[in-house]
């Protein structure tokens, strides 16, 4: 008896596995803050996040990557210190007009 496995569509999968590591980086209080602070300034060095947010620099950096491998934020490296920039297009890709003017600058 031959049993038909029914297959997967693989290309889903992997949009929802994408769109599910996104949400997971949004749906926290810190990390949405770290993006509000990103939006006021525009461009947000890492040791300035840490005085900010009053975050031990290992739980910034934590949250940091979460937000790098969900591609919500950008990161440039000078010198010793990283900057990090909201990436506009995959925020506004994501987000409803009413909660993306929380991360929008005017």
């Amino acid at each position: 008896m031959n049993k038909e496995i029914p297959a997967t569509d693989v290309s889903l999968e992997r949009t929802f596995s994408l769109y599910e590591k996104k949400f997971k980086a949004l749906a926290d209080h810190r990390r949405l803050h770290i993006l509000h602070e990103i939006t006021e300034h525009g461009e947000v060095c890492v040791c300035d996040l840490s005085e900010k947010l009053q975050l031990p620099q290992s739980k910034l950096s934590y949250h940091l990557k979460l937000l790098l491998d969900a591609q919500l934020i950008e990161k440039e490296t000078r010198g010793t210190w990283s900057y990090y920039t909201l990436n506009h297009s995959e925020i506004n890709h994501l987000l409803s007009e009413e909660l993306c003017c929380l991360f929008r600058r005017d």
